[in-house]
Formats: structure tokens, sequence, C-alpha cells
């Protein structure tokens, strides 16, 4: 079978940068939920919503690129994948779907409203609960005997991973805090900046823990964080983590800007992935199969390749069309201005 290493490569940053953007687009769209605890009056949990109604259904646009693509250009990472995190990907799924019947059975009801509040709150949490979960049990590593999941049903459930969920479910807590003193003005978005703060403290919190657990998962992790020539690619990293999480919360409380704690909470994240990245490759299970050994034949891949290519500019380019329609502040009373 012909594989080409530059194609097989090029398919896993596509899909390495689908899915971060996802990250990115539903991450703080799921922080809205999680973020609605904290904002019981009815007005402000409009407002919350209404600041992402425009966009939100889309954002998940690339969840389906990122699970297509790894099925059209590495079937068989794909099939051990879902074997081994069958349960939190139906998890996730299923949240996903009741949280998007939440949000719009919402508006059509005055009795049942508060009990679509807590669906939307629960679908929103579980749904990256979930994500965190299924990145925790893929990076401790998947059982493979073969060319097939060779592990048992609960393999995904362990401490490492639980962490990873609840370290998702903050950081996409921080991500809609940020998102909210973009969007919003007045007590409202003072409401949000002090939720930034704290949901920023403990996702960085977060981030050293899983940071420091990570490397003694794998001795091909500890190799690639602790040894030349792996050493001069991630020394950076937890410099640049701790730099741009200073500036976010000067950003926050000292200079008291309203976009820009939003850009760095998604630098923040990018740095996340840059250390995942560092992390697995050349795994795409880790440290199973390979991104060559997982990948389709040349003409399968370059012919999917091609379509992504043109298919991938059209999404993006609906996709920014949509957000900067909907740029500025929200209205109160009349919506975005």
């Amino acid at each position: 079978m012909e594989v080409s290493i530059w194609l097989a490569n090029s398919w896993a940053i596509l899909l390495a940068v689908a899915v971060f953007i996802y990250v990115v687009l539903d991450g703080f769209d799921l922080g809205i939920g999680i973020l609605y605890p904290f904002f019981p009056e009815k007005r402000d949990r409009d407002l919350l919503m209404n600041s992402v109604a425009p966009v939100w259904d889309g954002n998940e646009t690339w969840l389906v690129l990122g699970g297509g693509g790894l099925f059209a250009a590495f079937p068989m990472a794909y099939g051990i994948i879902m074997s081994a995190l069958y349960a939190p990907i139906i998890a996730m799924l299923l949240a996903l779907i009741f949280r998007g019947v939440a949000f719009e059975y919402r508006w059509r009801t005055k009795r049942w409203m508060k009990y679509w509040d807590r669906a939307f709150i629960g679908g929103s949490t579980v749904a990256a609960f979930s994500q965190g979960v299924a990145l925790g049990a893929l990076l401790q590593g998947i059982e493979v005997d073969g060319r097939v999941y060779g592990g048992g049903w609960w393999d995904w459930l362990s401490p490492f991973s639980v962490l990873c969920g609840l370290a998702v479910v903050t950081g996409y807590g921080l991500l809609g805090a940020t998102w909210l003193v973009m969007k919003l003005e007045g007590d409202i978005q003072e409401r949000a900046r002090r939720l930034a703060w704290g949901f920023g403290l403990g996702t960085l919190a977060f981030i050293v823990i899983v940071s420091m657990f990570t490397p003694y998962l794998e001795t091909a992790y500890y190799e690639r964080w602790f040894t030349m020539p792996g050493l001069l690619f991630a020394a950076p990293v937890p410099l640049a983590v701790a730099a741009i999480a200073f500036a976010m919360f000067r950003s926050l409380n000292v200079h008291r800007h309203e976009y820009r704690p939003f850009l760095l909470a998604l630098a923040l994240f990018a740095l996340c992935f840059v250390g995942l990245g560092i992390s697995m490759y050349p795994y795409i299970i880790p440290t199973e199969v390979t991104i060559i050994e997982a990948a389709t034949p040349f003409y399968s891949q370059i012919f999917m390749f091609v379509g992504a290519c043109i298919l991938i500019p059209i999404i993006l380019a609906y996709t920014g069309y949509a957000y900067w329609v909907f740029r500025g502040k929200m209205d109160p009373n009349e919506g975005y201005h």
C-alpha cells in the first residue's frame, strides 16, 4: 500500500486545525451554558443566549469535519478510537443534541423555561466534560490488538481522564466569560469579568496539574519533554503559557480591556494544543499507532484532500461572515449595535 508521508502529515495537521477551530468556536458557546448558574435572572440569561444565538449551530460544523476527516483519512485510527471512547463520545453527542433542543425550546414556553435552562446547563457541562474525558483517555493510552481496540469497556475512565474533563469544563468557562466581557456592557459585563478572573485561575491551575502528570503517562512523552532535541521545542511552551496568562489577567483587571482577554484566552488554548502536539507526534493513537501506519493509500487521501482544500475556505468564509455581521456589543433592548 502506497502511503505518502507528506500527505498523511498534511491530513493530520488539517484535522488538528479543524479540532482546534471547533474548540475555539464551540468552547465559548458551551462556556455560556456552563456560566448560566452564575446568572439566575431571566433577563441576564436571555442576554447570554442572544450573544451566541446567531452563530452557535454553525460552530459544530468543525466537529463534523474533524470526525469525518478522521474516518476518511485514518479509518483504522477512527475505528480504534471510537471503540475505545464509545461511552464519552456518545455522552457528548447526546448532550449536544439535548442542549440544542433546550436552546430552541426555552424561548417557546414560560411554564417550562426553568427546566429547559437546566437542560441547557447540563448539556453544555456534560458535552465539555465528555470532550475532556475523551482527550484524557486518548493521552493515557489506548490498548491496541493488531488493527483493532484491545481494551475493555471502562478503560477510558481514570483519575487522569476525569481531571482532563474538569480542566476542559473550566477552560470553556473561561472562554465563555471572556466572550461575555467582549460582547456585553454594564453590570453584567463586570460580573463576567470577575468570572473570567476566577475561571482563568482555575484553567491555569489545571494546565499546570495536567502538564505535571502527562510526561509520566508514557515514556515517549517524558523523552519528548525532558530530553534533547525535543526539549528545544518543549521548553518555550510553559514560558509562553505563563506570559500569556499574565497578560490576560492584566488585561482583565488592570487595563480592563474588552477584546484582548478573549484573544489571549484563545492563545492559551492554542499553546495547550501545541503542547499536545509535542507530546503525541508522530502518533495518532499514543503510543500504539503512528500517523503513517493509520493512513489510507495515497490516491484515496489525495482525492479527499483536494475536496477538503476546496470546502474548508468556503466554511471559513461563511463562518467569518456570520461573525462579522453580528460583531459588536449586545444592546439589552435591541440586540446587536
